[in-house]
């Protein structure tokens, strides 16, 4: 996968699923940290120029910098509900921008979610823009893909964890949720909600 941006491959570093850095020649001071950083990791550096750079982020925004990385460590729904007993779960249902699944996955890194659980068909790719626009938080949030949504929104009120869709209309603020024990939101599409 490739991945642009200063906070997307710094993350990506940090979490040791860089392969190659390419970073724009001579890289600009705030890039020199990043550089070090991956030098010090043992990761090849390329110097390139911006229209190398340009061609690999496929014509994004990359700041400089575009990272080849190992896709996301792939977790199963067992794996989270054996992580915590008290799960806080984000379900994913049909969010098909990616910069919307970025936004998501960097809201619930920061929020402290235990896992996402995202479809396989019919959802965001997982790739550049998602990354760029998690500010790096892909590199550490437990992504968990599935193929049904509603069969494991079942498997996981079994295992006791309340699921919560998340409405603009709800009757109840999300701050009136009570979310000390086992819980999952569910985040519908974009589009149909």
């Amino acid at each position: 996968m490739v991945i642009y941006g200063i906070n997307a491959v710094t993350e990506a570093l940090r979490a040791g699923q860089v392969k190659l850095v390419r970073v724009e020649d001579p890289p600009r001071s705030r890039l020199r940290a990043l550089v070090r950083m991956a030098e010090a990791s043992g990761i090849a550096v390329r110097h390139c120029s911006d229209a190398q750079l340009l061609r690999s982020s496929r014509g994004r925004l990359h700041q400089g910098v575009v990272a080849d990385v190992d896709q996301p460590r792939a977790y199963t729904l067992e794996d989270l509900l054996q992580a915590n007993s008290n799960p806080l779960l984000v379900v994913l249902d049909g969010i098909e921008d990616p910069q919307n699944l970025g936004a998501i996955l960097r809201t619930a890194e920061a929020a402290g979610v235990d896992g996402v659980i995202r479809q396989s068909r019919r959802a965001a790719r997982l790739d550049g823009v998602a990354s760029k626009a998690s500010a790096g938080a892909v590199a550490h949030v437990r992504l968990v893909r599935v193929v049904n949504i509603a069969r494991t929104l079942e498997t996981l009120k079994a295992a006791g964890v309340w699921t919560v869709g998340l409405d603009g209309a709800a009757s109840h603020r999300y701050d009136q949720v009570d979310l000390t024990r086992p819980t999952a939101l569910v985040l519908g599409g974009e589009g149909k909600g």
